[in-house]
């Protein structure tokens, strides 16, 4: 008996997770440890996250530490309130990872790049729609990018590949209920 084995074409995607509701990061992170763990190099450039020390941290350095193939980059200063005096500094440090974006996806060393949080970042101003076009006028055609924050712009779903939008039903907040290690951070 002969067993055909299908080759699969390699095309990379653009896909979005956007919406109000929880999971966006989530999911996209969980699609990091599938796309790892099929052998792919998975890099994670997250724009706003900076200040904190989130439990995906701790395990995507070690994962890294096994083979390299995966690693996370905060760029961001963190969540900020408009109108606090720090939006040159936010926009400065949205500058500098729309630079490193674009080293990241023209390298040639990455399968798969996450861009954490960059729709807040075009949603703040930090970064603006064109400069959001362009990074994906850049991506090398088999590298897959995948896109998280609430609002993407009408522009950037019509140009994914595949877009979930996370709606939010019921959040323990609406109880009263603070954030929980393993949880939300």
């Amino acid at each position: 008996m002969v067993v055909e084995v299908k080759v699969m074409e390699k095309k990379g995607l653009v896909i979005v997770h956007t919406g109000d509701g929880k999971g966006k990061t989530t999911a996209a992170l969980g699609l990091a440890m599938r796309a790892w763990g099929s052998g792919l190099r998975v890099f994670i450039l997250q724009f706003i996250k900076g200040s904190w020390s989130y439990g995906e941290l701790g395990a995507i350095e070690k994962l890294g530490e096994i083979d390299g193939r995966i690693r996370v980059e905060q760029c961001g200063l963190g969540f900020t309130r408009r109108g606090n005096g720090q939006e040159e500094e936010h926009r400065a440090a949205a500058g500098k990872a729309l630079l490193r974006a674009k080293e990241v996806i023209q390298s040639g060393a990455w399968d798969m790049v996450i861009f954490d949080e960059i729709n807040y970042a075009v949603k703040f101003g930090l970064i603006g729609e064109s400069e959001l076009m362009e990074l994906l006028e850049a991506r090398p055609e088999g590298l897959h990018l995948v896109l998280t924050g609430r609002d993407a712009l009408p522009s950037l779903v019509e140009r994914a590949d595949l877009v979930t939008e996370m709606t939010l039903i019921k959040h323990p907040y609406q109880k009263g209920i603070k954030a929980q290690q393993g949880i939300e951070f």
